[in-house]
Order: structure tokens, then C-alpha cells, then sequence
């Protein structure tokens, strides 16, 4: 594997760095280093974004080649300093940088993830508003939801600030209550030219009076993410179905589509950060679910993936349940 991953780099650091840069790698070691030595056409030292460029191609030709995990990094060195020569130290900042290119990226894909799907809302509503005839009852009914999506729009804005997903602490969670069939009902609203894009029919089941022990934008966004997944990867012109019910003193919300599934070896690994199942099609980001799974948490729940009766997957998002005043809780059939 060491011969296979060494050919590999060489052979694609010959293609992409000039005459005089330099590469290094020592036998039984497990990184390879490159110097940047030639200036560029100017004259001038080669910029940042050259050596990213460089390092991606390269990385991305080990990956396809030989089918191993790679970690890169860079970092700028003064031929001159006194800790030019200590390779160890520089392959050691390299590489916390790299990490935190990492997590700064994963930080703005979360941030994109989050509001497209808003911005996807409010933009469909109001171009079925300027393109066809409405009558003013469905108009104002456009209207209303594309503002509600404009304010949850600029509620994630404040919270992406801090990075903390709305606030997800588990104290605030587990004090605020939420009526489930609501949030149900605005976010397939919310999703209903999304899913008439692909003719998917989106079908929310009433809930009844259930509550749950969850911030109302924290339910939001993991209802957004499992009906937007449904439809993404459910099968053309066939059915989403949301429903929710009581279990065991969890409120279980149970998102069900008719598209391929989700594999048993893929089951235990998509909700993890950036991890994407095997579809070739797909272009999400792997963001969406480890979202769900953090506001299942911190809520005091979890979330899981299984077999729909339409065929396809089905995912259950459990939080504890809170009392209604007034009113019995009844458990739906299963």
C-alpha cells in the first residue's frame, strides 16, 4: 500500500508542481511533503491559493488511485528561520491548519445548507405569484408563508452568527414546548413547491393536539430536513408522508417516503458529520442529518432510519412529549 500511495503521488505531483519544487517521503512514513520552491511567472513566491490548488489535485489523485483516507495541510516556511529544517514541526503545522480549513469549511456548508432551504420557499412562492394567475385568497396564502420563511430566515442569520444551530442548549430545549401538527403543517408549506418540482404528492397526516418538549425552530429545521431529504431522493412523482404520534412519553415524528431506502450497512453511519449514503446521484453535503441528530440530543431524544410501508425509508425524530392542558395525549396506531 505504501509503494501503491507513493507511485500515486508521485505520479500526480510530476503533472501538477514545476521543475523545482521538491517532494519528500521517507520509508515506513506515512505523509508526503511537498515544497514549493519555484516562484511563479512573476517572479513573486507562489500565492496561498496555489498551494491549496496543488495540494487538493494531488490529494484527490492518491484518493482515486488507492482508495485511502488522506489529510492535508499547508503552511508558509522561511527558508531562513531557524525551524526550516525541523520537517516534523512544519508537517505538524501543516496539518492544524488543515484542520482548521476543515472546520471552517464545515461551518460554511452548514451555514449554506441551512438557508437555501428558505430562500428555495420564498423564491418559488413568489415567482408562482408574479408568473401565473392567483386568486387572492391563494395569493395571500403564498404571501403569508413566504413571509413566515423571511422571518425563520433571519432567526437562523442570528443564530449561525454563534454557530449554535438556534440556540440548541439542552436547558433551553427541554423547557420549551411545541405543538407538533403546526410546525408539521408550515414546513411541508414551506416545502410544497420543492416537492411539485419532482410531482412528488406531500401528505401530512393530522397529529392531533401533540406537544413536544422542543424549541418550535428546532423542530423546524429537523422537519425541513427530513421532508426535503424524502423528496430529494424519493422516487419521481410519488408520495412523502408526515405524520407524528405519542410513544412510551416521546412524541415521534415519522417521515415516510416510496423512493430506494436506505441500506442496512448505511444506516449506522449517515448522521455523522459530512457522511453521504452510496447514491451515485447525490449532491448533498452530508450536513443535514448530523444537524437532526444534534437537535435530537440536545432535546433529550434521538432520531433513527428504517423501512417505510410506502417502500422506501423512514425516519423517526423522538422527543419527550409535554402535557397538553386540558386534554388526554392518545398514542396513534402504529
Amino acid at each position: 500500500m505504501e509503494r501503491r500511495t507513493a507511485r500515486a503521488f508521485l505520479t500526480a505531483a510530476r503533472s501538477i508542481l514545476r521543475d523545482g519544487d521538491a517532494v519528500s517521503h521517507g520509508d515506513g512514513c506515512d505523509w508526503f511533503a511537498i515544497a514549493m520552491l519555484e516562484p511563479s511567472r512573476e517572479a513573486a513566491p507562489r500565492a496561498t491559493i496555489d498551494a491549496r490548488a496543488a495540494l487538493e489535485r494531488i490529494a484527490q489523485a492518491v484518493v482515486a488511485s488507492c482508495n485511502v483516507e488522506v489529510q492535508t495541510g499547508w503552511c508558509h516556511v522561511d527558508a531562513g528561520s531557524h525551524g526550516a529544517r525541523d520537517i516534523d514541526a512544519i508537517v505538524e503545522r501543516a496539518l492544524e491548519r488543515g484542520e482548521r480549513e476543515r472546520e471552517r469549511y464545515e461551518f460554511f456548508a452548514t451555514v449554506g445548507h441551512e438557508l437555501r432551504t428558505p430562500l428555495t420557499s420564498i423564491r418559488g412562492y413568489l415567482e408562482t405569484l408574479l408568473e401565473h394567475n392567483v386568486d387572492p385568497n391563494t395569493a395571500r396564502r403564498f404571501l403569508h408563508v413566504a413571509r413566515r420563511e423571511a422571518l425563520r430566515l433571519a432567526r437562523l442569520v442570528d443564530g449561525m452568527l454563534e454557530f449554535s444551530l438556534l440556540d440548541l442548549s439542552a436547558a433551553a430545549s427541554l423547557c420549551a414546548t411545541t405543538g407538533v401538527s403546526e410546525q408539521i403543517e408550515a414546513a411541508c408549506a414551506a416545502l410544497e413547491p420543492v416537492a411539485a418540482q419532482r410531482g412528488i404528492l406531500l401528505r401530512s397526516i393530522p397529529a392531533g393536539s401533540l406537544r413536544g418538549r422542543i424549541r418550535d425552530d428546532a423542530l423546524m429545521h429537523v422537519l425541513v430536513n427530513l421532508i426535503e431529504n424524502a423528496i430529494k431522493y424519493g422516487r419521481p412523482a410519488g408520495r412523502v408522508e408526515v405524520s407524528a404520534r405519542l410513544r412510551e412519553g416521546c412524541v415521534e415524528v415519522v417521515v415516510d417516503d416510496d423512493g430506494p431506502g436506505v441500506t442496512l450497512s448505511e444506516r449506522s453511519r449517515i448522521f455523522g458529520i459530512r457522511e453521504r449514503g452510496n447514491r451515485r446521484d447525490e449532491r448533498g453535503n452530508g450536513i443535514g442529518l448530523a444537524i437532526v441528530k444534534t437537535i435530537a440530543e440536545r432535546s433529550g431524544g434521538d432520531v433513527t432510519v428504517g423501512t417505510s410501508a410506502l417502500g422506501g425509508s423512514q425516519f423517526v425524530f423522538r422527543v419527550p412529549a409535554a402535557s397538553v392542558a386540558g386534554a388526554e395525549l392518545r398514542a396513534l396506531p402504529s
